[in-house]
């Protein structure tokens, strides 16, 4: 047997600022852990921000690490890093992957690009209008510069093909995956609910950073007008976005303070434990370029609410409760999930298999090697 020659990939990892990109980080991460499982040609190096490998030690065991020469906050330094300094780390590399949905100009490797989501096109008000002019001019030149676009659902695929044209080959669907050992480390119950004071009612959850986009404030006008069991409490996890003052206003305006926990960003083990002892995981979101809470609650046996967005449609399947932003439609989701959640649960454990991180890495070396065919 003749052993298939190595292939060095560059991973840029320099826009993943740890804890401040949301669902982006854990979809490569848990890419790239199902990469590492994948027999395959390709030896990636990954290029960070040095408290990347700190906050990542899984990532940091499996691959090299190359600490970038800049800080995260700082988004035109890391722009002209990527333009000096990466190029000239990586110029005798065989494949550059460029996983934040943009590339710098010119490079003469081939590439691939993954883009999460398209959101500035779809809800620009949310974003500054530097970050808007910025992203206006890169992504579409980035698509067209790349070998193959990587995206984690197909209505991503449809949204890239449909705003610049690549050809849909170029194209490829690369699922979010979770490993198989969610969970595994979560506390018990009990400790949990003391240690966050849920008490002994009902819970639910809910893991976004507080972008205005995520729907923290319709949620918690649910919890204020239609889910007013003085014993439910709502969790929420996740940092600290744009919208987080507003967030803080409303839950005292509401009279939410009792029943609102903002636990904020917590060890994995114990958002894991968290969502599994849930009642519901809720997900509100306006926008998703795939939604991966909801495929985490699926595997841990917790039933799912969530909006009508098209990636949670897609992703969930009928394997949860898909309704649209009206607080009537809402009402009575809480009461529903509980009575069908033994068929909710099954439904979503099966649905959740279809999201393995194996399957994620797979679709990376499907990508991989159809860049290097351009």
């Amino acid at each position: 047997m003749i052993d298939q020659p190595t292939v060095d990939v560059a991973v840029n990892l320099m826009w993943c600022v740890p804890g401040q990109v949301g669902g982006s980080e854990q979809y490569l991460v848990r890419q790239l852990l199902g990469l590492a499982e994948q027999p395959s040609e390709f030896r990636p190096t990954l290029y960070c921000l040095a408290s990347f490998g700190e906050v990542h030690p899984e990532l940091a065991a499996r691959f090299p690490m190359v600490p970038a020469p800049i800080s995260g906050t700082d988004r035109p330094r890391r722009i002209i890093a990527e333009h000096t300094w990466l190029r000239r780390r990586t110029r005798g590399v065989d494949l550059v992957h460029h996983g934040g949905g943009t590339a710098p100009l010119g490079g003469t490797r081939p590439f691939v690009l993954t883009i999460h989501d398209l959101q500035f096109l779809t809800h620009p008000d949310y974003l500054s209008p530097s970050k808007l002019r910025y992203l206006s001019s890169v992504v579409p030149r980035s698509v067209r510069a790349a070998s193959v676009v990587a995206v984690p659902t197909d209505y991503v695929r449809r949204t890239v093909v449909d705003a610049y044209g690549p050809d849909p080959s170029r194209v490829i669907v690369v699922p979010h995956g979770v490993e198989p050992t969610l969970g595994a480390d979560a506390p018990a119950e009990d400790e949990l609910r003391q240690r966050y004071g849920l008490g002994g009612g009902r819970v639910i959850v809910f893991p976004a950073i507080t972008h205005p986009h995520k729907g923290h404030r319709f949620l918690l006008d649910v919890m204020a007008q239609r889910w007013n069991d003085p014993d439910l409490r709502l969790v929420l996890l996740g940092g600290i976005g744009t919208a987080d003052g507003d967030v803080i206003e409303a839950i005292a305006t509401l009279g939410l303070a009792d029943r609102v926990v903002r636990a904020g960003r917590v060890p994995d083990a114990d958002r894991d434990g968290l969502i599994a002892l849930a009642d519901a995981l809720v997900f509100p979101s306006e926008y998703e370029g795939f939604g991966a809470p909801v495929v985490e609650a699926m595997a841990l046996g917790t039933p799912v609410i969530c909006s009508d967005q098209p990636a949670l449609a897609e992703v969930v399947g009928d394997a949860g409760l898909v309704l649209p932003a009206d607080l009537d439609a809402w009402a009575d989701a809480l009461d529903i999930a509980g009575e069908r959640a033994p068929e909710l649960i099954a439904a979503g454990r099966r649905r959740a298999g279809a999201f393995s991180a194996a399957r994620s890495g797979e679709g990376l070396v499907t990508a991989y090697r159809r860049a290097l065919e351009r």
